[in-house]
């Protein structure tokens, strides 16, 4: 059984996982508009891999005899006005997400919830390569600034993600 306040943040916690599926796709949805498909794809994958994290969130409630509940949210930001701006509010957003994560470790300590304390390592370690994804990404935008052929450069290398959910135990 769940301690009741940490259910109700874990339940939470699948709604902000899925808004950022659609943030992502918001994003995605802008670079295809700017016919920057690698740095579309990279987004595409990135809602895919926030679905799956909203899932293990589910499946965690689930297998624990609890019911998941799920919830609406805002619609995301859909107008960019630049990559860079795109990369700054995914960085922006990642850093919110592990500040929730992180309330969720506390709570999960305080109530001595030993199983929810092992299942969110796996999303402590998994925000920091979040973040230094977002982070990396950004530093090398700024860096090519206007220049066409590096933009492109980068969206031929973003192209070639693709998302493989993790074993368990593994990051993603």
């Amino acid at each position: 059984m769940i301690p009741e306040k940490l259910l109700d943040k874990l339940n939470e916690q699948i709604k902000h996982e899925f808004y950022s599926a659609h943030y992502y796709l918001a994003m995605a949805a802008y670079c295809k508009s700017e016919d920057l498909d690698g740095f579309a794809n990279f987004f595409m994958v990135q809602a895919e891999e926030e679905r799956f994290h909203a899932m293990k969130f589910f499946n965690f409630i689930d297998e624990h005899g609890e019911t998941p509940v799920i919830t609406g949210f805002e619609d995301p930001k859909n107008d960019f006005s630049s990559l860079q701006e795109v990369f700054e509010l995914s960085l922006k957003h990642e850093q919110h997400v592990t500040k929730l994560i992180h309330n969720l470790m506390d709570i999960a300590q305080e109530e001595r919830h030993h199983a929810s304390i092992s299942f969110l390592q796996w999303f402590v370690d998994e925000q920091v390569e979040e973040e230094s994804s977002m982070d990396n990404i950004l530093s090398k935008v700024k860096r090519v600034g206007n220049d066409g052929s590096g933009i492109l450069m980068l969206d031929q290398e973003l192209a070639q993600r693709t998302f493989t959910p993790p074993n368990e135990g593994e990051q993603n």
